[in-house]
C-alpha cells in the first residue's frame, strides 16, 4: 500500500479510519498546521466528531467519491488494501499510505520524544505533553487518548519538540525519529501481530535502535525486558537513565501515599536524593511511575522541577484512564482502558487504594480473540482484587471470529467466588442495576465499547432517584 510522496508538496490529505485514536490525532495535527483535511470511517466517533466542528470534512462510510481532490490517502491500520476508496485513490494516481510512513515526515525537523511500552505510554506521554506546555516549550504532541482538561488528544506547537505515543502495533513505532525515548515495560501484546514474545521484543530492540546515542532512553527498572534493553544500551556507551520503584534506578518514585483528592503524593528522587514532593490526582503506584518517567524526561530536557511538579499537579489525566464517571446513591462508576492482564491488575490495586473498603464490581470487555487466546491465563488470574467480576463478549476490534475462543473460557479458568459472563453489554446493566449496592463500585474495563455499560448503569440509577422523588 505504501507509496513515495512528499508531505511538503501536499495540499489536501484524505485519512481512511478518521475516528480511531491514532489517524485523529495524526488529522488534528495536519489541520492546526494548515493542511486541508478529511476523512472517513464506519461511525461518527467522538474524536471524529470533535475534528467536523472544528472544519475537518468527515463522512460516515466508505465511499469512492470521498478521495476526490486529495493528494495524499493515509489509512489506517485496520483499512484492507481491498477498501473502496483506497481502490479509487489508486485509480486516481493518488499516494496511499498508512501511518508510519506519515509519521516520519510529520516527525522531521523536530526533537523526538517517543513513549512506548505496553502499558503507561498513553499517560506518561500526556504526563510529558503537559510539562512542556507548562514549561512554555509550546510542543506538538500526538496522544492515544484525550488529555482531561484542554480536552485534546493532540496538538500543532510551535516549539522545537515533538512528543508522541510510539505504538507497537503493526510495528507503527519503528517509523518514528526519536531522540529521546522511555520504555515504560514489555510484555507480549497484539499477537495478531507478534505471535511469539520474542518478535514482540526483536521489534522494541530496534525501537530502542532508533535512539542517537546522545540521545536518551528511559527505561522501566522493574520491567526485566525493559531494564535488559536498557542496559544493553548503556553497556553500548549510549546515554540510558533508568525509573522504578526498586533500588538501582536513578530516578525513583518512594513513599507513595494515597493523598486527599483522590491520587498519590509521594517523593521523587534522582541518585538517592530528593528532587520533589509530587502530588498526582491520579490514584495508584503505576500512575507514580509514569509520573517518574515524565520528570526524568524533563530533567534531560532541562525544565526546572518546579515547573515539572507544579504541571503534575494540575495534571488531570486523560480520559478512559481511571476516569471517574459519576456517583449515584453512592455507587461510584469508574471507567479504564486496561485491556491486558497486568493493566487490569494495576487499575484494580489503585481502586482498591482510591476506594477502600468498599465491593468492587470489575466489568470487563476482552479485546480481540487473538489477545484473548494468547494471554488466557493471565487474564484468568487478573482479577482477584475484584469482589464481583462479570465478562462481556469479546469485541473483535479488526479481528474475525476464527479462533474458537469465548469469554466463558476465560471465566472457567478463574478461581473466583463471583465470576460470571453476560450474553450481551445490556444483560450486564440489568445484572448491575438489580445487584449493586450503595457504597459499591463499578469498574468498567475496555478498550472496545465496554464503557456504555458504566454509561447506562448511570441512566439506570439517574432514572431510579428521579421515581423515589
Amino acid at each position: 500500500m505504501n507509496q513515495v510522496f512528499n508531505l511538503g508538496a501536499v495540499r489536501r490529505i484524505h485519512l481512511i479510519g478518521i475516528g480511531g485514536s491514532g489517524l485523529s490525532a495524526i488529522a488534528r495535527v495536519l489541520m492546526e498546521r494548515g493542511f486541508e483535511v478529511s476523512g472517513s470511517d464506519l461511525a461518527l466517533s467522538p474524536a471524529a466528531q470533535a475534528l467536523a466542528q472544528d472544519g475537518v470534512r468527515v463522512s460516515v462510510g466508505h465511499r469512492p467519491e470521498n478521495v476526490d481532490g486529495a493528494d495524499l490517502v493515509v489509512a489506517s491500520s485496520a483499512v484492507p488494501a481491498t477498501n473502496v476508496e483506497v481502490a479509487a485513490a489508486r485509480a486516481a494516481g493518488i499516494p496511499v499510505i498508512k501511518r508510519p510512513e506519515l509519521l516520519a515526515q510529520m516527525m522531521s525537523g523536530y526533537q523526538g520524544i517517543a513513549v512506548a511500552g505496553t502499558k503507561g505510554k498513553t499517560t506518561t506521554t500526556a504526563m510529558i505533553a503537559t510539562i512542556l506546555l507548562a514549561a512554555g516549550c509550546d510542543p506538538t504532541f500526538i496522544v492515544g487518548g484525550v488529555i482531561a482538561g484542554p480536552e485534546r488528544n493532540a496538538r500543532a506547537g510551535r516549539g522545537p519538540h515533538f512528543v508522541i505515543e510510539a505504538d507497537e502495533y503493526d510495528r507503527t513505532f519503528l517509523s518514528l525519529t526519536p531522540c529521546v525515548a522511555v520504555v515504560t515495560n514489555v510484555e507480549h501484546d497484539h499477537p495478531d501481530c507478534y505471535p511469539t514474545f520474542a518478535e514482540f521484543r526483536a521489534a522494541f530492540e530496534a525501537f530502542v535502535g532508533l535512539i542517537p546515542p546522545a540521545g536518551l532512553l528511559v527505561a522501566g527498572w522493574d520491567d526485566p525486558t525493559a531494564r535488559q534493553l536498557g542496559e544493553e544500551r548503556r553497556a553500548g556507551g549510549a546515554t540510558t537513565v533508568f525509573y522504578g520503584l526498586g533500588k538501582g534506578a536513578e530516578w525513583r518514585a518512594e513513599d507513595i501515599r494515597p493523598n486527599f483528592a483522590g491520587g498519590v503524593d509521594f517523593l521523587a528522587t534522582r541518585n538517592g536524593q530528593v528532587a520533589g514532593l509530587i502530588r498526582l490526582r491520579l490514584p495508584g503506584a503505576h500512575n507514580a511511575l509514569n509520573a517518574v518517567a515524565a520528570l526524568a524526561v524533563a530533567d534531560f530536557l532541562g525544565v526546572p522541577m518546579h515547573l515539572a511538579q507544579s504541571a503534575l499537579t494540575s495534571f488531570q489525566g486523560v480520559r478512559r484512564r481511571f476516569e471517574i464517571k459519576g456517583t449515584l446513591n453512592n455507587i461510584t462508576v469508574v471507567d479504564d482502558y486496561a485491556h491486558h492482564p497486568s493493566a487490569i491488575r494495576a487499575t484494580l490495586q489503585a481502586a482498591r487504594e482510591r476506594f477502600p473498603g468498599r465491593a468492587l464490581w470489575a466489568v470487563w470487555q476482552p479485546h480481540t480473540y487473538s489477545r484473548t487466546l494468547a494471554l488466557l491465563e493471565q487474564f484468568a488470574r487478573a482479577f482477584d482484587l475484584a469482589d464481583h467480576v462479570i465478562v462481556l463478549p469479546i469485541y473483535p476490534a479488526r479481528e474475525s471470529d476464527t479462533l474458537g475462543i469465548r469469554s466463558a473460557d476465560v471465566v472457567a479458568r478463574m478461581e473466583h467466588r463471583d465470576a460470571r459472563c453476560a450474553e450481551s453489554i445490556e444483560e450486564a446493566v440489568v445484572w448491575l442495576g438489580t445487584e449493586v449496592q450503595p457504597g459499591d463500585v463499578v469498574l468498567t474495563l475496555s478498550a472496545g465499547d465496554g464503557n456504555r455499560v458504566g454509561e447506562l448503569l448511570l441512566n439506570v440509577l439517574e432514572e431510579e432517584l428521579a421515581t423515589r422523588k
